[in-house]
């Protein structure tokens, strides 16, 4: 039913995940004692079934022979259990919210690992992901509600939905197929000028072309922080691609010309970059969310506050943008950067798969997707703590959001699937 070697990694995954139930079940314990009413037994059962689901998972790819990497679950329980704590200690209808999300996440996962490992049949739809991406962008303009400053969000009745979220997971799939297939001509040229080899407009048109469409339809969505993560990991990807300094050189330039033009055109931008740069000046309204966020971080110092003991309540959306500053107030500078590690350890798992990646497709896609969710991690994260201007994204499977949840899962779907295969391929090959 499995072989030695696949009993091997999920005893590996076996031993980290034994680590996050007693993390999560201290959480919860803790949770639990600081307002013992009836209801908070609720926390303790919840915290029961998240560790049964991700159980659960674990023991049926031990069933299946699934020789995934072994240690990406156990990093993303350990990112949910922050979550369902901290959430359940600022709002317990978003903790359950999360909770039911996190049902629907692992549900996907489960689906990506168990029907969906022949994964390279993805590189043969390119131009699909990039007209259902460009769709998937347009429908927010005409159909989209606004929250937060930025129209990115369809309204479904029961629930909203955040459609950027999953097209992010089509680009990546697009640059992978098309970077794969141009990989040379890319890198080599097919033409030169002045003495510089470039590839032929028909090699990278395409390419920039569904660049330039994502951020344009961003920008009319304000989700500016979306249009930053396409835009870097589009560079990521396209360097990883070539290893041509001149296109990230060329990537800055465009960059720095889009943000003067985006500052010059449009007021929100503008008022993000001055609340940037002197919050202290608009500390009563479009500051108002960063001072706050400076106090918590401020106030938690090395060791935090306690779990409870803090004052995040006073962050508005705490829960989505600024669940970092929450836990950094509460679990102070230790706890932060134990978050900043395990992001860390997850892109260096991520890499990793990229780099044992039998083939381009697989390697670019492990690539792509691993850069996005750091790219993403770092601008939220940077922008919490005023290093960057404030975007508005979610910090991945930690903050508040199906949307972004269930993307996130895909992902990691796709990136067990790659690090599957690439085992199997090795195992063939050493006899």
């Amino acid at each position: 039913m499995f072989a030695p070697r696949e009993y091997h990694l999920r005893a590996v995954e076996r031993k980290l995940l034994f680590g996050v139930c007693a993390y999560m079940l201290a959480g919860a314990g803790a949770l639990y004692f600081l307002k013992p009413v009836p209801s908070a037994v609720m926390v303790l059962v919840g915290a029961l079934l998240t560790m049964l689901a991700f159980w659960g998972l674990h023991f049926f790819w031990l069933w299946t022979g699934f020789a995934g990497d072994p240690f990406l679950l156990p990093l993303v329980a350990l990112f949910s259990s922050t979550s369902l704590v901290f959430l359940y200690r600022l709002n317990p209808a978003y903790a359950f919210r999360q909770f039911v999300w996190l049902l629907i996440g692992l549900l996907t996962l489960w689906f990506m690992t168990c029907f969906f490992l022949r994964y390279r049949v993805l590189a043969d739809y390119k131009y699909v992901y990039a007209l259902t991406g460009i769709i998937g962008l347009l429908l927010p303009i005409f159909l989209g509600v606004e929250q937060g400053g930025a129209k990115s969000w369809l309204d479904l009745g029961l629930f909203q939905v955040q459609p950027s979220e999953f097209v992010k997971i089509l680009l990546v799939l697009f640059l992978a197929a098309f970077l794969a297939e141009n990989r040379l001509a890319l890198a080599e040229g097919t033409r030169t000028v002045m003495g510089v080899a470039l590839p032929a407009p028909q090699e990278w048109g395409p390419l920039i072309a569904m660049w330039g469409v994502s951020l344009i339809l961003l920008i009319f969505q304000k989700d500016l922080g979306a249009a930053l993560i396409y835009f870097s990991t589009f560079l990521a990807m396209v360097y990883a691609s070539t290893g041509r300094v001149a296109y990230i050189c060329l990537g800055g330039a465009l960059f720095l010309a889009g943000a003067a033009g985006s500052y010059a055109l449009f007021e929100h931008v503008r008022l993000r970059v001055e609340v940037w740069l002197n919050p202290w000046r608009y500390v009563e309204t479009a500051g108002y969310q960063v001072v706050q966020s400076l106090f918590a971080l401020a106030a938690g110092g090395l060791t935090g506050s306690g779990l409870g003991g803090g004052l995040p309540l006073f962050i508005p959306a705490v829960h989505t943008d600024f669940i970092f500053a929450a836990i950094t107030e509460e679990m102070g500078l230790a706890g932060g950067l134990g978050v900043l590690m395990i992001y860390m350890l997850f892109v260096y798992r991520g890499f990793l798969i990229a780099l044992a990646s039998p083939d381009d497709f697989a390697c670019l896609l492990a690539t792509g997707l691993t850069a996005l969710m750091g790219l993403q991690a770092f601008i939220i994260m940077a922008g919490v703590t005023k290093l960057l201007p404030l975007t508005g994204v979610t910090l991945p499977f930690l903050s508040y959001g199906g949307s972004s949840l269930v993307a996130n899962f895909i992902i990691l779907g796709l990136l067990l699937n790659i690090s599957h295969e690439t085992e199997l391929l090795k195992r063939l090959a050493s006899g």
